[in-house]
């Protein structure tokens, strides 16, 4: 069992920073791969980025490639998502998922992973 906690959201201007924390509670973090999705209004919720369960490997959506960076510290059980050079389409709920991967594959689709957290208000105005 794993818990997630998102924080770090927030209200910034479009070309403004980020940074998202996703705080993990349970056993075995370091064989989970981590991923963060987000879900604009009135849009079902999209792939952003994922991590390998040791952080070796990464993959990111094209429209945040570049600007976006996902990190993970597994001494601290912590999931990060630097965010630059925002945009007012980035504006949505940002989820932090967990999904049991020892092996160190990643997954783009939200179906893969077991373990959600409630969400962070990311809004980007212009």
């Amino acid at each position: 069992q794993v818990q997630l906690v998102e924080s770090g959201g927030g209200l910034v201007q479009a070309g403004g920073s980020l940074r998202l924390s996703c705080a993990a509670s349970g056993r075995a973090f370091s064989r989970y791969a981590m991923g963060w999705f987000r879900q604009a209004p009135g849009k079902g919720r999209e792939f952003v980025a994922a991590i390998s369960s040791s952080g070796a490997s990464t993959n990111y959506a094209d429209s945040v490639k570049g600007r976006f960076t996902i990190s993970r510290d597994n001494a601290l059980k912590m999931v990060y998502l630097q965010m630059n050079s925002l945009r007012p389409e980035d504006t949505a709920v940002y989820y932090c998922a967990a999904d049991y991967s020892p092996s160190g594959l990643t997954r783009l689709s939200s179906s893969g992973y077991e373990y959600w957290g409630q969400g962070t208000q990311v809004t980007v105005s212009s």
